[in-house]
């Protein structure tokens, strides 16, 4: 999700029990793991803000909800079962994957099909031949494809950080995992459910179904035979479904009954299902009460582009926010605006501190903002510093 992409906060959270729902306990992270405190007040606080059962679905999620952008790919690189195990850890309300097609039709964790920076398959010379310029949403890329390679192919590669430029630290764990399959997720969230007594909420993203379709891949027809397969096919299961290509969602509306979400992208962009159908509309259009009447007779949300929620002008300040969330309320439609990251070149102006791109600013005072404006959940690379504004939110 988004193209905007340190390592330093050590606060964690660790999952409550009781109904299903998690209580937010203040935590210092061990690795992967976490040894916990509880704050009593604060999981009070969180049951507080919690608006169902789970038998609600998503209603019985609290709110704002935190969902582990890709993981935790603030501390881990990113769609690793070491980025989506520390969120768990740390306390995510969600955890969320990007989906793309292996050439033999299995479904694996990568933000990108072009898997040349997030991989290390150009250190592999048996793949040398694979490397290839391909046109992806109108976009030209040189690299390497999941789409030319067998699971088992990409399964001899290892995982490395996206942006170590920014993120230096995250650079310790390149080649330490693999690309995980997402039934190898929805194994994993099953074993962990069992071993917390709780359901484990993914977020999961159908990545250029348009492209894929055309090359006969369509994911949405094996992602709903995954979800039946490991019962999160249901109106209540938990498990989100996103697209920016509002058509995939329709097709899964028509798959399964789990819950739906529009991603919005910025105002003057188009969506490439659109595109390709010769459909005028813009986000722009999207984001009227007729465009979101529109996206809630098939879904149950949206995932805008923060940028939607409060603008920023031409020197990264926030400005005035719109009215996007109370219009997308009057529709029945739960926002989940992405992506918060607590590094300065991904905040708004002022909220930087400092001179260096790459330290951590005031990212609580950035989330504080944005929980104002009654968003119901937001994305973010930092699930623990999310889960802190949260508890801060919930407890003001």
């Amino acid at each position: 999700m988004g193209t905007q992409e340190s390592w330093q906060s050590q606060d964690s959270y660790e999952q409550g029990r009781g109904t299903g729902r998690r209580a937010l306990l203040g935590a210092a992270v061990l690795g992967a793991g976490g040894a916990v405190l509880g704050l009593p007040a604060t999981a009070r606080a969180e049951e507080a803000r919690t608006s169902g059962k789970p038998g609600d679905g998503y209603r019985s999620l609290p709110v704002p909800t935190v969902i582990a952008h890709r993981g935790a790919s603030g501390y881990r690189p990113e769609h690793t079962l070491g980025s989506y195990q520390l969120a768990l850890d740390m306390g995510a309300h969600v955890i969320e994957q990007d989906l793309v097609p292996t050439k033999d039709g299995h479904l694996v964790c990568r933000h990108e099909n072009d898997i040349t920076g997030t991989t290390d398959v150009a250190a592999h010379p048996e793949f040398a031949g694979r490397k290839t310029t391909k046109v992806v949403d109108g976009v030209s890329y040189t690299g390497w494809f999941t789409e030319d390679f067998t699971l088992a192919e990409l399964k001899s590669l290892r995982a490395k950080e996206r942006i170590p430029g920014n993120r230096q630290e995250n650079t310790l764990y390149d080649g330490r995992w693999e690309i995980p399959s997402f039934e190898e997720v929805l194994r994993w969230a099953d074993k962990e459910g069992r071993k917390r007594g709780e359901r484990i909420w993914l977020h999961v993203e159908t990545k250029h179904p348009t492209y894929f379709r055309k090359l006969g891949l369509g994911l949405e027809e094996p992602l709903a035979k995954l979800l039946r397969k490991y019962n999160r096919h249901r109106k209540n299961s938990p498990v989100f479904l996103q697209s920016f290509e509002p058509s995939s969602i329709q097709r899964l509306n028509r798959l399964v009954d789990s819950p739906l979400v529009v991603l919005l992208s910025g105002a003057a962009t188009r969506p490439w299902d659109f595109v390709e159908a010769g459909d005028p509309r813009k986000v722009a259009d999207l984001v009227k009460p007729e465009g979101l009447a529109w996206i809630a007779s098939y879904a149950n949300g949206i995932g805008p582009t923060l940028d939607l929620i409060i603008p920023r002008d031409s020197g990264g300040n926030l400005t005035t926010p719109t009215t996007l969330v109370a219009d997308a309320h009057a529709k029945g439609l739960i926002l989940h605006p992405y992506t918060m990251r607590n590094e300065n070149t991904f905040l708004p102006a002022g909220f930087r501190r400092g001179t260096d791109a790459n330290a951590y600013g005031d990212a609580f005072g950035a989330f504080k903002v944005y929980f104002e404006t009654g968003i119901d959940g937001i994305f973010t690379d930092n699930p623990d510093t999310g889960l802190l504004a949260h508890a801060d939110f919930v407890n003001d």
